[in-house]
């Protein structure tokens, strides 16, 4: 190989080096990663898997127990929302999720720690998926204190949300309600 390739070729693999590295950017405050098993998954912002342009966030497991969740999360003051109806809506997309993910949000109230919640888990995303849009709608109590909204991956795989939203909706639009607990049936002796 001539001299002038090798150094052409080299420098165009620096190129896609350093092109990779800058299409990964770390996740800002005030997001943060959580769940029974937050340690093995990693967040972050992907410069290329985006629709809006601005880097699209991103939760993927990395290591360790996968019979948990991670969860990237935002938790806000519930203060201007006390008993209004609101919806976190955002695209999502998915690889290799062998599980399931999806939003949630949960509304925290003084009066009790869970006023309400819903996890998307009856409507699961699993696989490789491309971007669709889906949402959360949750009732903030009077009494409520804080809200805590974002992306859930139960498993292995990788999610990404982009084009995220949260705002005040009127009580036309149906909140969302977490199927019953099935218990489980009694023997027959």
């Amino acid at each position: 190989m001539k001299p002038l390739h090798v150094i052409a070729a080299v420098l165009a693999a620096t190129s896609l080096w350093v092109a990779a590295a800058e299409s990964v950017g770390k996740l800002l405050p005030p997001w943060f990663v959580s769940g029974d098993q937050g340690t093995s998954y990693q967040a972050g912002i992907d410069n290329v898997e985006t629709i809006s342009g601005k880097g699209a966030k991103f939760l993927r497991y990395a290591q360790g127990e996968d019979k948990g969740f991670g969860s990237l999360v935002q938790v806000i003051s519930a203060q201007r929302y006390l008993g209004q109806r609101v919806r976190f809506r955002a695209m999502i997309k998915t690889r290799d999720v062998n599980n399931w993910a999806g939003l949630w949000m949960l509304v925290q109230a003084q009066k009790r720690p869970n006023g309400a919640l819903y996890n998307s888990q009856d409507k699961p995303i699993k696989g490789s998926t491309a971007w669709q849009v889906r949402s959360v709608t949750l009732d903030v109590p009077e009494d409520g204190t804080t809200i805590s909204f974002g992306v859930i991956n139960a498993g292995r795989g990788q999610v990404w949300i982009d084009e995220l939203s949260f705002e005040v909706v009127d009580k036309s639009v149906p909140v969302d309600v977490m199927p019953p607990t099935r218990l489980p049936e009694t023997p027959i002796l």
